[in-house]
């Protein structure tokens, strides 16, 4: 039988996002092997998952920490891939959901550095990050981290290596229609208000610097992040990794799978509606107000949002502002993501060093 196109088109686009984030090549091949319907991705998914979580199971029972840390982290990455473009099943994705964040928790109390899971009031709701801080490093300056349309903070494990080992802060949040917090909060434009909580959470405590913060985000987040730079002045710096300019016009042109979770992301009924929803999220008009430090990185053979994208930020952003285009890179460059992590890390602590001498 011939395989489902909607898997094809999807691993085509999604798996060197997959080897990046901690999916082991090996399994990555037997699981390619194993889908051939759609409607079997979550399951099989989920079932390789739960290979790697019973080893954090067994590891646990013999006091092997570490082991099991791994093994829960990479369970979770598993669970979020089964579930990540699966929005129209709500009953799986919410079964798969359930056991990331379980595998993640475990996981992040041996992480190195540990994952402090923490809440952020917003609109008579709550977001939730997760915070690593630099062992032994007073008051670190805090990268905030925004995932994507169908990504989440805890996809997002890997990146905040890159800032911990440079002297940061992370603080990686499922913002509303992202992750956890989708399930309480829609997708929004409102992205300075989103962020001027998150800073107002980080000022309150003493273990973080909240005066020297930066906001760095990949795809639909590396909208999200110039958003809120434009109109969150403590913002000190801005990162957008592979981002829409204008997203009402690049929704139409996504596969499938992501028009569903963008309509169901957004709590809009029709394809329609998420559309009219889509065409609020747009930097025109709006990134002439971003002042601070702005980097923005794309990859020219990204295939789901194109390069001119982020050539018209950096063309409208009125503060200093550097383009970086990879020409072997695909979406967020996450072919390359031992250029794309080194730098966006190296680029952030340099901007917030400079502002803290």
């Amino acid at each position: 039988m011939a395989r489902d196109p909607q898997v094809d088109l999807v691993l085509s686009h999604m798996t060197p996002r997959y080897l990046a984030t901690g999916v082991d090549p090996n399994d990555l091949q037997r699981l390619v092997a194993r889908i051939e319907r759609w409607d079997d991705w979550c399951r099989i998914w989920c079932a390789e998952a739960e290979r790697h979580e019973n080893l954090a199971l067994e590891a646990a029972k013999r006091n092997r920490n570490v082991t099991a840390s791994e093994s829960n982290l990479r369970a979770s990455i598993y669970y979020h891939y089964a579930k990540h473009l699966f929005a129209h099943d709500p009953e799986q994705y919410l079964a798969a959901h359930q056991r990331m964040l379980t595998c993640y928790q475990r996981g992040a109390a041996d992480a190195d550095p540990p994952v402090e899971r923490i809440t952020i009031p917003f609109d008579g709701a709550t977001m939730v990050g997760n915070l690593r801080r630099p062992a032994d490093l007073p008051r670190p300056p805090v990268a905030i981290l925004l995932p994507g349309l169908d990504a989440c903070k805890e996809e997002l494990h890997a990146w905040s290596e890159a800032f911990v080992r440079r002297g940061m802060a992370t603080l990686a949040i499922d913002g509303p229609g992202q992750g956890e917090t989708a399930f309480r909060l829609p997708i929004t434009n409102r992205w300075g208000a989103v962020i001027g909580a998150v800073i107002d959470q980080l000022e309150s405590r003493s273990e973080v610097d909240g005066s020297s913060v930066a906001v760095v985000g990949q795809s639909l987040g590396a909208l999200y992040a110039p958003l809120a730079a434009a109109h969150e002045p403590r913002i000190k710096a801005c990162v957008s990794n592979c981002g829409p300019f204008d997203f009402g016009a690049v929704l139409p042109t996504m596969p499938q799978a992501s028009q569903e979770t963008f309509r169901v992301r957004s709590y809009a009924k029709t394809v329609g509606e998420a559309r009219d929803i889509a065409r609020g999220l747009t930097l025109d008009g709006v990134a002439q107000r971003i002042k601070c430090p702005l980097l923005v990185v794309f990859g020219a053979g990204d295939k789901l949002i194109s390069v001119n994208e982020g050539e018209r930020l950096a063309r409208a952003a009125s503060g200093p502002t550097e383009l970086v285009v990879f020409e072997e890179g695909n979406h967020v460059c996450f072919n390359i993501s031992y250029k794309f992590r080194p730098l966006t890390a190296d680029w952030t602590s340099e901007r917030l060093n400079a502002i803290a001498h």
